[in-house]
């Protein structure tokens, strides 16, 4: 980095909203609310078991073609140039 002349953070804070969910886990993510309402989740809701390894596995392939020039932090990328 510090050759480097240009940088950019990106700030993923909630991402994992992102990250929609596959159409057969929606209904294990259902929420009953004391009105008796079902909720359920569409995109990935952070709390999940495997939410974080899920997330970094599509940000590390999103990321692929710069990853010679990215420093990666859990919700924040860094790139040089």
């Amino acid at each position: 980095m510090a050759l480097s002349t240009i940088f950019s953070a990106l700030d993923l804070r909630d991402g994992f909203y992102q990250i929609l969910m596959r159409e057969s886990d929606i209904p294990l993510t259902a929420v009953s609310t004391p009105s008796s309402m079902l909720w359920e989740w569409l995109v990935m809701p952070q709390g999940l078991k495997n939410a974080p390894a899920t997330f970094n596995r599509c940000v590390t392939h999103l990321l692929r073609s710069v990853r010679d020039f990215a420093l990666r932090e859990p919700e924040e990328v860094y790139l040089r140039g």
